[in-house]
């Protein structure tokens, strides 16, 4: 008997996914004892949490000196993304640029005119609290966000800034809405993003149906989140957004695939794509590898034989009613087109997310919920504990320690 901890061989020795753990509840969830489909499944009430803990601050600060010429959103990994929701959210029309920072520090012109939002879901990593550390020993305005308690806070409570506590969920890849939401809440209260209180409540609806569709109970044929991993096993991951909202949702699907079900991803614009990336689909993992196939062959063997590129386009024909952008979104749509009929001519699978909902917000999480299952049931299908992932803690195991008189 195989055990399901080690997966299924295939016929050249390789690991590869077995649906019937996807659909035998009581094992699948054995083999998440860290409770990651939980954790997921707590987005809508993350949203609502989050956006409660941030109303308790007082944010008229940050706009008491004016618009700022700059906001610098730093943090790693999960809180880095945050500001590049912050960015797409705000959209093409917002007055100040919004920059994602990810080392230690700021950037070297961060001054007095600027703000900085710090964020860290442990309240600890060292790009946020350097960056934290370097917004007040400059006089930039601040903003902290993450786990009450922390150093995080200790820091923004010397330098008299807004303290959002934000509870810790582990790892922090399971507290993007816990983070974004008060990430966006300050980005209104500088006046940079319109994000309404029917916004914020129609996003958490949006995630608590789509946890609802993407249920543990729910079988891979009426799961669209098992049905996506699934259709992604054993293959080579393309993600492909066709705005710059869609976009920040690959970027996510990618770093969720890459943690969580340990798959090598390669995620990016559209835009991107057109100007040479799309020339994977004639490589050895794309069309070449279909002129090549022998058409005698055993079609299941085969698959299982031969590693193929599996494009998801995420699609987002949204417009913000704010933005006259109608038609950079026409061209945009038009590429998403062209695309899915090149992969259709090679041969290549494609799987098509559109996004749903009025506002960007609302968008995005349509986007991000699904593909946000999908790693985690990918994960599961071989047999790996979406959390428990060594590689992670070694590393940060052997990486230097924060150095003391953060830079």
């Amino acid at each position: 008997m195989v055990n399901p901890l080690e997966g299924r061989a295939g016929v050249n020795g390789h690991r590869v996914a077995d649906e019937t753990l996807l659909n035998n509840e009581k094992t699948m969830l054995g083999n998440d004892p860290g409770g990651m489909l939980r954790a997921t499944a707590s987005a809508g009430a993350q949203v609502r949490e989050s956006a409660a803990l941030a109303a308790e601050v007082d944010l008229t600060m940050l706009i008491d000196e004016g618009r700022p010429r700059a906001v610098v959103v730093a943090g790693i990994g999960t809180a880095g993304l945050t500001g590049s929701i912050l960015s797409t959210v705000a959209g093409p029309r917002c007055p100040v640029p919004i920059i994602g920072h990810r080392s230690a520090g700021v950037p070297g012109w961060v001054g007095a005119a600027d703000v900085v939002i710090a964020v860290s879901a442990s309240g600890r990593s060292p790009e946020a609290l350097a960056a934290a550390e370097a917004a007040s020993r400059r006089g930039a305005r601040l903003v902290a966000i993450g786990n009450p308690d922390s150093e995080l806070q200790a820091i923004a409570e010397r330098a008299r800034a807004p303290f959002i506590g934000v509870p810790r969920r582990a790892p922090a890849r399971a507290t993007l809405w816990g983070l974004a939401v008060p990430v966006l809440l300050a980005g209104r209260a500088l006046g940079l993003v319109k994000v309404t209180e029917a916004d914020i409540a129609e996003t958490a609806t949006r995630l608590d149906a789509d946890a609802e569709r993407c249920r543990p109970d729910a079988d891979s044929f009426v799961n669209p989140a098992k049905a996506l991993a699934l259709g992604l096993a054993g293959s080579v991951p393309v993600i492909w957004g066709s705005s710059p909202l869609a976009t920040v949702a690959a970027r996510r699907f990618a770093d969720t695939l890459a943690a969580n079900a340990r798959y090598p991803v390669m995620a990016g614009a559209l835009g991107e794509a057109g100007r040479g990336r799309v020339g994977l689909l004639d490589g050895v993992f794309g069309g070449l590898a279909e002129s090549t196939r022998d058409i005698f062959a055993d079609p299941d063997e085969e698959e299982e034989n031969v590693t193929r590129l599996r494009l998801v386009v995420l699609r987002d024909g949204g417009l913000n009613p704010e933005d006259d952008a109608d038609e950079p979104v026409a061209v945009e749509e038009r590429r998403a087109d062209a695309i899915q009929t090149l992969a259709d001519r090679r041969g290549v699978r494609c799987d098509v997310l559109t996004a749903e909902g009025g506002s960007a917000l609302e968008r995005l999480a349509s986007l991000v919920a699904v593909p946000d299952f999908a790693s985690l049931y990918l994960a599961l299908a071989h047999g790996l504990d979406p959390m428990a992932v060594p590689a992670i803690s070694e590393m940060k195991e052997l990486s230097n320690p924060m150095p003391e008189g953060l830079q």
